[in-house]
């Protein structure tokens, strides 16, 4: 299927091509209303019809590109992030079953992050980044979290810091030092230049248009909405203490600190991060059973 859709001469983003140049062409490919791609995917999956695969794809090229930016200050080029994502897409079109409720989009944004963070990790391996998951968690969130806590002049993570991150992630402080320091290289390439049609900029500077996105709304708030489903059934496993700090850890948009919580619930901080990591790990297995059951991910 991949080789297949290749052949059709999908637009290629170059190395030394403008962003700008290739998100004009993928413009051009018409967006789908949910009948349309309904029967386009029927086509592709009943008959094996290839132009159907392909608009398919074309039309949802925008959404790998949306994605792909997200990616970009991780040093690597962005011509790479595009390639990657549009394999995780075509394997999503490939896998997509329209019987199932929902828009492809909703489907093909797992496959097109898997593709593109496993050619992250794989392109960041001389530095040893690590396999776990908690170290992936720290790999892909680091930043994010960095912008968060960090005042605008700081150029360096404050011991505590340090400390909050590691705990939020589930992870040592050493841990968080070293992907920082890993990862300042990188950083950088965010202000290098990038020459477009409309003149030099910085990639920090760039947006993909915003008015182009319908594709990547729909997928965030059908994403959104399976995934608070799923969570609210598996929240009936967790009793009331379980749920609260559950909640204050993970899913409060200003997380409390473990010490915090030990003072709240009178009991160290050990245990709230042992009751935290339990009450997670429960979740997670009850919501894994229910995507598999709801057939929403691969057994």
């Amino acid at each position: 299927m991949n080789s297949e859709i290749k052949k059709a001469k999908l637009p290629v983003l170059t190395p030394d091509g403008s962003f700008d140049s290739y998100m004009r062409k993928i413009r051009k490919f018409p967006m789908l209303d949910s009948a349309e791609e309904y029967i386009l995917a029927k086509n592709w999956r009943e008959k094996g019809d290839k132009d159907s695969a392909h608009k398919l794809v074309t039309s949802h090229l925008r959404l790998v590109a949306k994605i792909a930016t997200g990616y970009r200050g991780y040093g690597l080029p962005m011509s790479e992030l595009v390639s990657e994502g549009n394999i995780g897409l075509m394997t999503a079109v490939k896998k997509f079953d329209p019987e199932k409720g929902f828009r492809l989009a909703t489907y093909a944004m797992w496959w097109i992050k898997a593709s593109i963070q496993e050619y992250i990790l794989r392109s960041w391996s001389l530095v040893k980044i690590g396999t776990t998951a908690a170290q992936k968690k720290l790999f892909f969130n680091l930043r994010k979290m960095k912008n968060q806590i960090m005042k605008s002049d700081q150029s360096d993570l404050l011991p505590e810091q340090v400390t909050e991150i590691a705990n939020r992630l589930d992870v040592s402080e050493d841990e968080v030092n070293s992907m920082d320091q890993r990862m300042k290289g990188p950083e950088a390439s965010l202000n290098a230049s990038i020459t477009g049609d409309d003149g030099e900029s910085e990639w920090q500077d760039w947006v993909v248009d915003e008015n182009a996105d319908q594709e990547l709304q729909i997928a965030h708030r059908q994403e959104s909405n399976k995934r608070k489903a799923l969570l609210d059934k598996a929240m009936v496993l967790l009793n009331d203490r379980e749920k609260a700090i559950l909640f204050d850890r993970r899913l409060n948009e200003e997380p409390k600190t473990l010490e915090e919580l030990s003072k709240k619930h009178k009991v160290s901080r050990e245990r709230i991060r042992q009751i935290e990591n339990r009450a997670f790990e429960k979740i997670q297995k009850k919501m894994i059973e229910l995507a598999r059951e709801q057939k929403l991910i691969s057994v």
